[in-house]
């Protein structure tokens, strides 16, 4: 087995002293600046770095974290003993490097070294790289769930009508919707993804169906809504939920026709865009309530595909958080070299009330704070054994408790309408969905 090695050096000298030693087993990559390390990497990438550090070294220095985020993991340094007098490049070769040696260079000494780090490697490699040919659409995990939806999608991908996703926020109801796109025959055409939560009421109208110019006060030039521009791919609708009464009658008309006219014009204009919609409230019960058309529920729900939240996906939180990991790597601290075995634990027993975009915010946030080698629990902010409800005995937990009671109460006096719920409380839609997903309220909890 060869054993590849990048070496980052100016200078050609230490290059072709390492040559000579190669043998059969090393294969040394010498590239002169950090652009073409990148550019390396990029093709053939290296598990193992060394850094010949020479007069000014703060420019290596500080784009390590890049480099190791392209897969090297483990780096020596070379450098003049003269340079470890440095008070401030002492402490980054602690920091950086799996071990440093001084020109000239004991070579039996460095090829062990070297030895050792590849080995070092090979481990962080098999316990934190993404699992090959472990994604199935784009997603991962391979738990029951998941593979029921799976299933599901295979057939979604095949046929060019309406789909309705729901499940909770954060359970990755996107990109189901960008699966279905990028695994279908419109593959090719744009996706367009808006959330009718996010866009000011006064507004959403003319991203949804573009405008002309003059049609309002501010409209200087003509605009192109998101459904013409989505023409030949497919149009992400989130949150569908809120859309006001008017707006679904006239999403209901163009589901219909396939044309829209914009804002302050005349002209009938046919677009062929798939349409995927989203909510994480219950359309069904909304429809009951009033609050939402049926004809219009009707018509999206041609197919409907549930996003299982992650408590009930928990085989898939060890993957998924070291899927996150190896994503992340331009960004982490350059000591952590991974998870904690109690850290992983403690993440499969959390019960994720946001869903898998709070596993991987939260390691992200690790990856970047961590002050030792591993990550623990304490870094993810979550204990090694977990209780699924808040710690009321904390001045957090209390605080939680107490802005959970207060949502509830506002969402119940408001029969579960969530924008009036919204004006209530001071904030926005968005800001109260948020809120609600912090706070692990789903929408049954609404009323009663």
């Amino acid at each position: 087995m060869v054993r590849d090695v990048l070496l980052v050096d100016s200078h050609d000298e230490f290059a072709t002293h390492l040559m000579s030693l190669a043998g059969d087993s090393w294969c040394f990559h010498h590239v002169r600046d950090l652009v073409a390390a990148q550019r390396r990497q990029a093709q053939n990438p290296c598990r193992v770095g060394i850094v010949v550090l020479r007069d000014d070294p703060s420019a290596l220095l500080s784009a390590l974290p890049r480099l190791t985020g392209t897969a090297i993991s483990e780096w020596l340094a070379v450098l003049e003993p003269r340079m470890l007098d440095d008070p401030h490049l002492s402490p980054c070769i602690v920091q950086h490097f799996h071990d440093f040696h001084t020109l000239p260079v004991d070579d039996t000494r460095l090829m062990m070294a070297l030895g050792h780090a590849y080995g070092k490697a090979m481990v962080h490699l098999r316990m934190h790289d993404a699992p090959d040919g472990d994604t199935h659409f784009g997603m991962v995990g391979r738990s029951p769930a998941m593979r029921r939806l799976y299933e599901q999608l295979d057939k979604v991908v095949k046929v060019d009508v309406p789909v309705l996703l729901s499940g909770e926020s954060g359970a990755g109801k996107e990109l189901v919707a960008r699966a279905i796109h990028k695994y279908s025959a419109r593959a090719a055409g744009p996706f367009v993804a808006m959330n009718c939560a996010a866009v000011p009421a006064n507004l959403i109208q003319s991203e949804l169906f573009g405008h002309e110019k003059g049609a309002f006060t501010g409209a200087q030039q003509r605009n192109i809504g998101n459904l013409e521009a989505s023409s030949k791919g497919v149009l992400f609708l989130d949150e569908i939920g809120d859309l006001s009464l008017d707006l679904q009658t006239n999403l209901l008309r163009f589901l219909q026709d396939m044309t829209i006219v914009r804002v302050g014009g005349t002209q009938s204009i046919a677009v062929d865009t798939r349409v995927v919609a989203a909510s994480h409230v219950d359309l069904s019960a909304a429809v009951t309530a009033g609050r939402f058309r049926a004809d219009l529920f009707y018509r999206l729900n041609v197919v409907h595909l549930h996003v299982p939240p992650l408590r009930e996906r928990r085989d898939d939180v060890r993957q998924l958080a070291l899927t996150a990991f190896h994503n992340n790597m331009a960004i982490k601290s350059p000591r952590v070299t991974g998870f904690s075995e109690a850290a992983l634990r403690a993440m499969e027993s959390y019960h994720w009330p946001g869903n898998v975009r709070d596993l991987i915010n939260r390691v992200r946030r690790a990856m970047i704070l961590c002050e030792g080698s591993q990550i623990m629990p304490a870094d993810l902010g979550i204990g090694p054994n977990p209780s699924p409800a808040p710690d009321f005995l904390t001045l957090e937990g209390a605080r939680s408790k107490l802005d959970r009671e207060v949502v509830l109460q506002c969402l119940r006096q408001n029969d579960a309408n969530v924008s009036r719920s919204a004006r209530q409380l001071g904030v926005s839609r968005g800001t109260l969905y948020r809120l609600m997903a912090r706070l692990g309220i789903q929408h049954n909890e609404h009323s009663g």
